[in-house]
């Protein structure tokens, strides 16, 4: 097949004539056409190649045109079947619609009645694929694979959320603004049962109190001034997905409420209505604030907060997995390249920079002040000249880390493990100091920050110190030795 055809079409016709004209016809409007004298042969077309429309006769001397539009379905052929009928048969082809079938053409056939229920196919079949094509992207988009980190915490996150993603149970994620806790909801989404229909999601801080009602719970038309016709709300458009709820902290005690009801019932009225509406509707919701400090001030109710409190977790900030810091400015460098058309990376500087900068807006800030140096910088490599100064100021790079190296192409090749990645950048970055003081970090208190054990920390260093990238006891001695202190023999 011809890549600038307009489309695929295969014709099942056992009148001759007929399917020579009407294969003609297709050819010269630029479709790329296949024909078949019976439902058989069609069927074996179909299994050995993909078509956009299939153009059936209703009769054929085997099995008929209801018979190939269900082998095309039972297939999994994304294909939209379009029926042609003599008069008499109209009532066969009219259940044949109800069985899937596009549309149905009463013989003998006009040209431009068939071109344009042929091109009206061709867009629904394109939009159907495109929207598969989008469902996929999205799922492997928030694989929890793709998620960007290697620090221990995350690693646990992992666990829970490859755990959680396939029940229906309710999720509370903890964390502070940017940490990612919508990210980690839509992985959550994506890799469950219900990933099959769209994600939604409400900002509960974001709506003043008097609209954030209607948004979830809809309303129906005369409800109050201004209701001129039934609104759906987000509830009864999740219904059969996933509902993320972010900052639902943020909530006034009458939403709380109204909230409750609708998890414990598991049903909803739309303002100044009477229906109930049951629902299937998987809860997320995330929060900045520490409920139980809420629930003791009184400003968040308890019950509320035991049925959200069913699975939970907390995002840990970036300055507590600074050893991830060079993952992302790799992972968001890459997002950039794409987006920019250009090919940039950081220095070693910059990267030291990067990773002593307390991040109070966490990931999300770590993203825009790359987004912001990378069109700052016309060379292929991002300055310290191209930092905001807001993260230059709280930096004091020291001259052992502007020396080192990120050496990513030789871990790469070492195939490191996780937890010898994690090592290998803070060693490397962080160096075995206690941030900016003089005091040394034994191994136990190292392999403590890095969420490993003693026996992992040993390994590391010695397999770091084998591949060249790293030897420990040789940077201890010199860090010693400039105290004044002797090496003590390990």
């Amino acid at each position: 097949m011809k890549d600038d055809t307009k489309g695929t079409i295969l014709i099942v016709e056992d009148d001759g004539n007929q399917r020579g004209i009407i294969k003609t016809i297709l050819a010269k409007e630029g479709f790329y056409v296949e024909a078949a004298d019976c439902g058989k042969k069609a069927v074996d077309i179909l299994k050995n190649g993909n078509f956009d429309v299939v153009l059936t006769d209703l009769k054929l001397p085997d099995i008929d045109g209801t018979e190939v539009l269900r082998e095309a379905r039972a297939l999994g052929r994304t294909c939209h079947v379009i029926i042609m009928t003599a008069f008499g048969s109209i009532p066969s082809a009219v259940e044949a619609t109800k069985l899937g079938a596009f549309y149905y053409l009463e013989k003998p056939l006009e040209k431009d009645q068939l071109l344009l229920v042929i091109n009206n196919a061709m867009n629904q079949v394109k939009l159907l694929r495109d929207n598969i094509m989008l469902k996929d992207q999205l799922r492997d988009r928030f694989h929890i694979d793709n998620i960007v980190g290697a620090h221990g915490a995350m690693e646990e996150l992992y666990k829970i959320v490859k755990r959680v993603a396939p029940t229906n149970s309710t999720v509370l994620v903890h964390g502070e603004s940017g940490t990612g806790k919508e990210l980690f909801a839509k992985s959550i989404h994506y890799n469950s049962p219900r990933k099959g229909k769209p994600f939604f999601a409400i900002n509960c801080a974001a709506i003043p109190e008097t609209l954030l009602e209607s948004e979830l719970f809809g309303y129906e038309k005369g409800a109050f001034t201004g209701a001129l016709s039934r609104q759906i709300g987000l509830f009864e458009q999740a219904n059969g997905s996933t509902l993320f709820l972010d900052e639902i902290g943020d909530l006034t005690q009458s939403t709380q409420a109204k909230l409750l009801r609708a998890l414990q019932e598991k049903e909803i009225r739309r303002i100044g209505g009477k229906e109930t509406i049951k629902l299937d509707v998987r809860i997320i919701a995330a929060t900045n604030k520490k409920l139980e400090q809420e629930i003791e001030a009184g400003r968040f109710r308890e019950d509320l907060y035991y049925r959200l409190n069913v699975i939970a977790f907390t995002l840990p900030p970036l300055r507590e997995r600074r050893t991830d810091i060079p993952l992302l400015v790799e992972h968001f460098l890459k997002k950039l390249d794409a987006t920019q058309g250009g090919r940039k990376s950081v220095s070693d500087e910059v990267l030291s920079c990067l990773m002593q900068y307390s991040w109070p807006g966490n990931v999300r800030q770590l993203e825009s002040v790359l987004e912001r140096s990378y069109i700052m910088c016309e060379a292929a490599t991002i300055g310290m000249e191209h930092v905001p100064a807001e993260v230059r100021q709280y930096t004091q790079p020291r001259t052992a880390m502007d020396q080192i190296t990120s050496r990513l192409d030789e871990l790469i090749n070492a195939k490191l493990t996780a937890a010898e990645y994690r090592l290998y950048l803070y060693l490397t970055k962080l160096d075995p100091r206690d941030g900016d003081s003089e005091h040394l970090l034994e191994p136990k208190e190292i392999a403590e920050r890095l969420g490993i054990s003693r026996d992992t920390f040993f390994v590391g260093v010695s397999k770091l110190r084998e591949l060249g990238l790293y030897d420990y006891k040789a940077r201890m001695s010199e860090l010693k030795q400039a105290q004044g202190r002797s090496p003590r023999k390990e």
